[in-house]
Parts: structure tokens; C-alpha cells; sequence
């Protein structure tokens, strides 16, 4: 279920699947190996949907500096013709100081595409849906072995059912159980977290950020912070909730129906981007996916303190809404 190492002179890649959580730790674990190797490399990061095949054009060209670049290309399979055959022309005659990973969230359309890449040598990360309870019990399990800790049978039930099916709250939960218990978790273990994390969450943040709530995310954040809430659950959450708001406002309908199967969500999630969705436009949620990225980063090591990266994460953001969205291109027409 983890991401297969990089391959040191692969210049293309695939990620594909339906399971977010591995997608996104493929592209970060490309991300590091080619840091590893280019520290000046330049990064660009890019949403298939809607991207101009001369802005696609601007990054694969040659560079003047001679750095090395990474290309990273997300969501791919919702790109248009025409970009699809940028690419797919790309692929012919890549360029050797240039690694290109193209992101498939799965299914039919483009699949061309990635037969394309795999046919010119392109390294592929399969992503699949973790649906199935053993495989959700094996994925704890996995995560807690990462972190250094060993869990229990029952204490792996019992996450799975306190937490649920999100990967990325399961990952965090895991990671959070070994900081605090140091060693083996057990059931009790388990029902003391939840317990804590059931009067303040990442989640509890990250509604009011997506809602433009300056002050009440700021102090959502300064409270879940003091009860022990770890970083990483609170930034993950942020960036949860501003993609599938992206995700939700990109297709062409509101119907909660039609979305949740498009997206292969439950309907109560659909429902609730919607909401959070509202006043945001396109443009100001993929700037916020951006902070959001760096956020990630920040709290993982990059920034000397984790709780100011969180602040001006959530200020950035609710400044992003409110000088992007829907509310304020209605309020300078009057």
C-alpha cells in the first residue's frame, strides 16, 4: 500500500488510483528523491482541469538556467484533448533534465494517456482503493509500524471504528497514539484519544477556515493545540476540505446525487463541500491548495515553529476567499 520507491533515471512517472492519501505520498516521495538529487530543482505543481496548453508548454520547455524540473500534473484524467495530446507528444521525446509525473485518479477516461507513458518507459505508483476492512486494519497496522510503535488487535478495531474510513485521519490517528503512548497501543489507548479528539479536531478548524471565519479558526485552532490535537491532523484537515471543495465546484452540477457519484463520495460530504464551498471561486480555491501544500510542508519540519505556520496558514487562506471569491467579485459591482 506504500508508494514504490522512485526509480533514480525514470524522466517520467504515473500515479494512479482512486486512493488520495497514496497519490499524494507518491508524488511527495518523487518530490523528495529528486530534491535529494537537484536541490535547486524548480517545482511546479499543475491541475489538468482547465490548464492552458501554453501554460503546460511554459514548463516543459527547456530551461535558460539549466536546473533540473519537476512536473507534476495532477488529476489528468479530467484533462482536455488537448492537453492530452501536449502530453502525450511530450512523452516521444522527453526531456532529459525534466521529471514529468502525471496524476490519474483512475477509471477509463485518459486511460490512453497512461498507456502512453507506460509504453515510453514511464515508472508507475498504484494507488488503490483501500476499502475493505482487512485492508483498512492493515493500513493501521502499517502506519503505527512506521511511526515506531507496535498496536493490539482489538486497538486496531477500535481505531477503525472511532475514526472511520479516511485515510489520512487514520494515518494522523496512528502517528498521534505512538507520539503519546511511546511504545504499545492498546484499546484503552484508542478510547482515551477519541475521547480527547471528539471535543476539538482538525476538522472543527478547518470548517471555520473554509467558511472565512478568521477568528473563530484562529481560535478553534489555539484550543484543539492546547487539548493536544497534532499539527499534522489540523493541516491535513485543511487541506481535505479545500480540495474537495475544489473538487465539488469544478464539475457542472449541483446536484448532491450526481456529485457523489462522480466523485465517489458519500452524499453527507458532498453536502457539507457545498456549503463550506460557497462564496469561493475556482481560482482562489486552487491558490488555497497551495498554501495548503506548504502548509503540509511546514508542519512536517519545514518551518522553525509548527503552531505560527498553522496561524498564517489560516489567515492566508480566509484572505485568499475574501479577496477571490464569488462574495467579493459581488460586492465590487456595487
Amino acid at each position: 500500500m506504500a508508494a514504490a520507491p522512485p526509480a533514480p533515471t525514470s524522466r517520467l512517472r504515473a500515479v494512479v488510483g482512486e486512493e488520495e492519501l497514496l497519490r499524494s505520498r507518491a508524488v511527495a516521495a518523487v518530490r523528495a528523491a529528486v530534491l535529494e538529487r537537484h536541490p535547486q530543482a524548480e517545482l511546479h505543481e499543475l491541475t489538468a482541469l482547465g490548464l492552458p496548453v501554453g501554460q503546460l508548454a511554459d514548463v516543459l520547455a527547456p530551461s535558460l538556467f539549466g536546473e533540473h524540473r519537476l512536473v507534476v500534473v495532477a488529476g489528468v484524467q479530467e484533462a482536455a484533448g488537448a492537453l492530452v495530446d501536449a502530453l502525450t507528444a511530450y512523452c516521444a521525446d522527453p526531456d532529459p533534465d525534466l521529471t514529468l509525473v502525471v496524476v490519474h485518479h483512475g477509471g477509463k477516461r485518459n486511460e490512453a494517456l497512461l498507456k502512453t507513458l507506460t509504453a515510453a518507459g514511464a515508472a508507475v505508483d498504484e494507488c488503490p482503493k483501500i476499502s475493505s476492512a482487512g485492508d483498512r486494519a492493515a493500513f493501521v497496522r502499517n502506519e503505527v509500524r512506521a511511526a515506531g510503535g507496535r498496536i493490539t488487535p482489538d486497538a486496531v478495531g477500535a481505531l477503525v471504528d472511532a475514526v472511520g474510513g479516511d485515510l489520512r485521519a487514520l494515518s494522523s490517528a496512528a502517528t498521534q497514539l505512538v507520539a503519546d503512548v511511546g511504545g504499545t497501543v492498546d484499546a484503552d489507548a484508542v478510547a482515551r484519544f477519541h475521547r480527547g479528539q471528539a471535543e476539538v479536531s482538525g476538522f472543527t478548524v478547518a470548517e471555520r477556515v473554509l467558511v472565512g471565519d478568521r477568528q473563530g479558526s484562529i481560535e478553534m485552532l489555539r484550543w484543539a493545540l492546547e487539548r493536544g490535537v497534532a499539527h499534522v491532523l489540523v493541516a491535513d484537515a485543511i487541506a481535505d476540505g479545500i480540495r474537495t471543495a475544489a473538487r465539488v465546484t469544478s464539475l457542472n452540477t449541483s446536484n448532491t446525487g450526481e456529485l457523489a457519484r462522480a466523485l465517489k463520495l458519500p452524499p453527507w460530504k458532498v453536502k457539507k463541500a457545498q456549503t463550506q464551498a460557497r462564496g469561493w471561486s475556482i481560482d482562489g480555491l486552487q491558490q488555497a491548495i497551495g498554501v495548503a501544500a506548504e502548509l503540509n510542508a511546514d508542519v512536517k519540519g519545514v518551518a522553525a515553529s509548527a503552531d505560527y505556520a498553522l496561524e498564517r496558514a489560516i489567515r492566508r487562506i480566509v484572505d485568499i476567499r475574501a479577496t477571490t471569491g464569488r462574495d467579493s467579485r459581488a460586492r465590487s459591482r456595487y
